[in-house]
């Protein structure tokens, strides 16, 4: 196993917490992006002072102690650009949506001032000329990039290891992967390294990720997100979204991210389609006389299964309390094992969306998915198999198979939504994987349900719902993620609902692997 060692510049000097003239101390962990703009608007806490005790957080348990391992790059001028907001917010300026929040990217979103390389030896050092369109935005709304995560190497499988960043852990027990392929992001925001991050979704990557980690991941709908500027896979089932530690950070996330943008053109749609801010739908009651369908297909019934079933279990009872309308739905159309194999195109397309991608690259390390699987330069064990067969597509888009996997995609779209339609359903739910999350030395995070989305191009939001058994390295449990899926372009209506069931619920609870510094 071939893994680089990461260098990271942290300044030194632990800033427990930050103190106004008065005393009054503002508590890093669980902060919010509103918990952060409050504590600056009342004098409590510093742009630089934040940065720092994030930063502090990484030196103590990234390498070191429960070496968590999430992070690729930390940016190095952060420090800087943090001075420079403070020295801005004293002369009076307003606060923007994300206005000096530490927010770390999956190492697949392009930035102009830190290497973007897909975890991959193969593209080490690659340098885009330009911010991802969502990059820029978070920057305009006044986010600082704290740095890049690690990845499940070129975003293809789900369990977050890279031959660039080695093997990330779940902070709830290290034992345990991540999920992935946004499993670096996953693991840093459960351990309070950054306040918000993101994450691709091609199957399930977004919404792994938060499941296994106590988390709240948003697949938008197809064409409400840009995703120009991030490492490809499938332009059919691509998407990027935000990963967040409440309901409301993602609101503000989404109303950041969505928009036009004429460089990924599906995202033309979306036009007319985005509220003026997500956030007008945060309703704690938002559940009250919803009609949810409850997708059992994608329940698993073995042991295998249990403690996921006995959390959802006590899931679907908060719903009732909260007033929804339960309907039982049991389609075998939508399995996920079926769908994955009957209908996924990711070999089809890889190799057309990564060799454009790395075209457009200034001096790419490779110029082709034939030239990155020459130089060896890749975590084998899980990549090798797809990368070979991608390449082997002479005329991907052209194969009569690629082709009528397409035209079950369009029946598959029309199937589920008509499924809301008939019984009148706001939304589906079900489990985002029906087995916690592996152990690490397995390649395959299995039984996730996260591929009807991304065939379809659905939005689906995954939420935390409670931890399984505690066990001697789980000391509370491991996390269990509930997932909604909805309607094109229902994302209000979605975060209603989350945000109903998240303030219902409170399920979210920190790791004790990675406990605030002062109490050590």
């Amino acid at each position: 196993m071939r893994f680089q060692a990461k260098v990271f510049v942290v300044t030194a000097g632990m800033v427990l917490v930050a103190a106004n003239a008065t005393g009054q101390q503002f508590q890093l962990l669980e902060a919010s992006v509103s918990d952060i703009h409050r504590a600056m608007q009342s004098g409590k806490l510093t742009c630089h002072s934040l940065v720092q005790q994030y930063l502090d957080r990484i030196k103590e348990y990234d390498q070191q102690g429960p070496a968590i391992n999430a992070m690729l790059h930390v940016n190095p001028k952060v420090l800087e650009q943090a001075d420079a907001m403070d020295k801005a917010f004293k002369r009076g300026a307003k606060l923007k949506p994300l206005q000096c929040i530490p927010l770390v990217l999956k190492d697949n979103f392009d930035t102009a001032d830190m290497p973007t390389t897909g975890g991959s030896l193969g593209l080490k050092g690659m340098q885009p000329a330009e911010d991802a369109f969502t990059v820029a935005r978070f920057r305009q709304a006044g986010a600082l990039i704290l740095g890049k995560t690690n990845m499940h190497e070129l975003a293809l499988a789900g369990v977050t290891v890279s031959s660039l960043g080695g093997q990330t852990k779940n902070p709830y027990e290290l034992t345990r992967t991540p999920g992935g392929s946004s499993g670096g992001t996953g693991a840093a925001l459960a351990a309070n390294f950054a306040t918000v991050g993101t994450g691709s979704d091609t199957v399930n990557s977004i919404r792994s990720p938060s499941s296994a980690n106590s988390l709240v991941g948003v697949r938008p709908t197809r064409g409400l997100i840009s995703r120009a500027g991030v490492i490809p896979v499938s332009f059919t089932q691509d998407a990027v979204g935000p990963i967040t530690r409440t309901v409301a950070d993602a609101a503000v996330m989404l109303d950041v991210m969505a928009g036009y943008d004429p460089d990924d053109p599906v995202t033309a749609f979306g036009i007319g389609k985005v509220p003026a801010t997500y956030a007008a739908f945060l309703d704690r009651n938002g559940l009250k006389g919803v009609r949810i369908g409850v997708l059992r297909t994608l329940f698993g019934s073995g042991p295998d299964h249990r403690e996921v079933n006995r959390v959802m279990a006590s899931a679907l009872e908060v719903l009732k309390k909260q007033a929804a309308i339960l309907v039982e739905v049991n389609d075998p159309a939508f399995d996920t094992g079926m769908l994955a194999s009957d209908l996924d195109v990711q070999k089809w397309e890889y190799k057309y969306d990564l060799n454009n991608y790395l075209k457009a690259q200034p001096n790419p390390p490779v110029h082709s998915l034939a030239e990155l699987i020459a130089t060896g330069n890749y975590y084998k064990p899980s990549l090798e198999k797809f990368l070979a067969s991608a390449e082997a597509q002479q005329n991907g888009l052209n194969e009569p198979d690629y082709k009528d996997r397409r035209v079950k995609i369009d029946d598959l779209r029309v199937r589920l939504a008509n499924a809301l339609a008939k019984d009148n359903l706001v939304a589906l739910v079900y489990p985002h994987q029906k087995r916690l999350p592996v152990m690490i030395g397995d390649m395959n995070q299995a039984e996730r349900n996260g591929i009807l989305a991304s065939l379809t191009g659905f939005p689906a939001i995954t939420v935390p719902a409670g931890f399984s058994a505690t066990t001697a390295s789980a000391p509370i449990g491991v996390p269990v993620g509930i997932e909604f899926l909805g309607q094109p372009f229902s994302e209000p209506q979605l975060l209603k609902i989350a945000y109903s069931f998240e303030q219902a619920t409170h399920a979210r609870k920190p790791p004790q692997s990675t406990p605030p510094l002062n109490s050590r």
